[in-house]
């Protein structure tokens, strides 16, 4: 699925680079016939048709989400240039009247290492660098510093790495993911939360870290401060970093939590100004009383929450837009902790994110608990998530969102 910010960015980046490819092309010339003035007209004229090329395809492969990986935007410089150079030298040639033949054909391959060579080196650089950051630019940071974060209505997400099979497991056993129907599913997420007002912002995909999708666990909000977690995973320590650089981007304050104290996001369960935090096998108690110590002065009250049977508190319960916690019960060591508690009947039906008063967005693994929560008079969107459910992730662990 494809975003209108997509498809602008897309254009915009492509624009730039294809300046960028014909600037550098008149200003090589330039200099190499000794500055003299006159090469401008012969050869803007000659790399015409070669930037209109490179324009055309950098906003195709821009468009179908080559900027996603740093390996893809590169092998989409590559193909972008020569495809630019040798089209765009082919076609003029081939409208003079020049037969298709071996002459043609050996000048165009021998035009690939003399005269275009400079055009698609530049091409390539320039899609792994500055088309890459207007194209993420314009499709994420920008649109939040005209006014989203003072709206509240931002959803923070990561793009799922070309690793996610990797991912560990901790109370379940590993199943084999299907990569192609996980990343259609992020869209499909992804997608649900804009069409009903959120404002996403993208980190930056991250191939070696086989769990950042679950951007959640990096990060908690508390108004205007990000409290950066202390991973009680060793394999997900790395995954704070990229995500600190987004909220500064957002201007949000920074807190952490320090080791010897660790704490993942998805341990934490805020309803209204009470924040349940479970003691689990990634959350400490050293972590606990950090963020204790970090919330009390915003007037927030934490209460721990004994967790044995599932990764994180928000595995076993989430929390309706009236503060009533749902779980599923069998997941759940006490229920009493809650002020208000609904027993759900199936798993994936523990887990909701509120996207409005009267709306929210959970898996479509939970038919039954969906029927319930709307019988309480809410709206449910549901999207399938099931390649994430296979990584102990649910709705609330694919974002963050800032209200």
């Amino acid at each position: 699925m494809f975003r209108p910010r997509t498809i602008v960015a897309s254009i915009v980046s492509a624009l730039v680079i294809a300046a960028i490819a014909h600037v550098s092309m008149l200003l090589a010339f330039f200099v190499f016939k000794g500055f003299d003035p006159t090469v401008f007209p012969v050869v803007n004229a000659f790399f015409v048709p070669q930037t209109l090329f490179v324009l055309l395809f950098s906003a195709v492969f821009a468009w179908v989400g080559a900027y996603g990986r740093w390996y893809l935007a590169l092998i989409a410089g590559v193909v972008s240039g020569v495809l630019a150079a040798l089209i765009g030298t082919g076609i003029p040639l081939l409208a003079q009247g020049n037969p298709l033949g071996a002459p043609v054909i050996n000048y165009l391959i021998a035009s690939l290492v003399g005269i275009n060579l400079i055009f698609i080196l530049v091409v390539v650089l320039s899609w792994v660098t500055v088309g890459r950051r207007v194209y993420f630019g314009i499709a994420q940071v920008d649109r939040v510093a005209r006014g989203a974060v003072a709206e509240r209505r931002v959803a923070i997400i990561r793009r799922p790495p070309a690793t996610l099979a990797d991912g560990h497991v901790t109370h379940i056993d590993k199943s084999e993911i299907d990569l192609d129907l996980a990343e259609e599913q992020w869209e499909s997420y992804v997608s649900v939360l804009e069409n009903a007002g959120w404002n996403t912002i993208e980190v930056d995909v991250a191939d070696n870290l086989a769990d950042s999708v679950f951007v959640e666990d990096a990060v908690v909000i508390f108004g205007d401060v990000a409290v950066i977690a202390s991973p009680g995973s060793e394999h997900r320590v790395d995954e704070t970093e990229a995500v600190e650089r987004t909220v500064r981007e957002l201007g949000l304050k920074v807190a952490r939590i320090a080791v010897p104290g660790t704490l993942d996001g998805g341990d934490v369960l805020k309803v209204g100004t009470t924040v349940y935090v479970g003691r689990s096998g990634r959350t400490n108690a050293e972590g606990i009383h950090q963020l204790r110590h970090i919330v009390a002065s915003l007037g927030y009250t934490v209460v721990a929450v004994p967790l044995t049977k599932v990764l994180h508190l928000k595995s076993a319960v989430t929390a309706l837009p009236d503060g009533t916690v749902i779980g599923y019960l069998p997941l759940v060591d006490d229920p009493k902790i809650f002020n208000r508690f609904l027993s759900v009947p199936e798993e994936g039906g523990a887990h909701v994110v509120k996207l409005a008063e009267d709306t929210v967005l959970m898996s479509a693994s939970a038919p039954q608990t969906a029927e319930l929560i709307e019988n309480l008079g809410y709206r449910v969107i549901a999207v399938d998530i099931s390649e994430y459910e296979k990584l102990e992730g649910c709705v609330t662990c694919l974002s963050v969102r800032l209200r």
